[in-house]
């Protein structure tokens, strides 16, 4: 599992999986977001402008990161 050091109370998800370089650009992060690719602290989650905090683990292709 992956880290993602937060510098703020929160980052936007789609914010989140560009800067994890999960995805090319932001109509990509969307596109996976509305089509129930990405977990929330272990469940879909549709919302594209979640605010994701420190504790949160966000998964994606296989993939998971904690917020830290």
């Amino acid at each position: 599992m992956q880290t993602f050091s937060l510098k703020g109370e929160y980052i936007q998800l789609i914010q989140l999986l560009k800067a994890m370089n999960w995805v090319e650009h932001g109509a990509m992060a969307q596109f996976v977001v509305e089509e129930g690719l990405v977990k929330y602290n272990g469940q879909v989650d549709f919302r594209k402008r979640l605010k994701v905090k420190v504790g949160d683990i966000i998964e994606f292709d296989g993939q998971q990161v904690k917020i830290v």
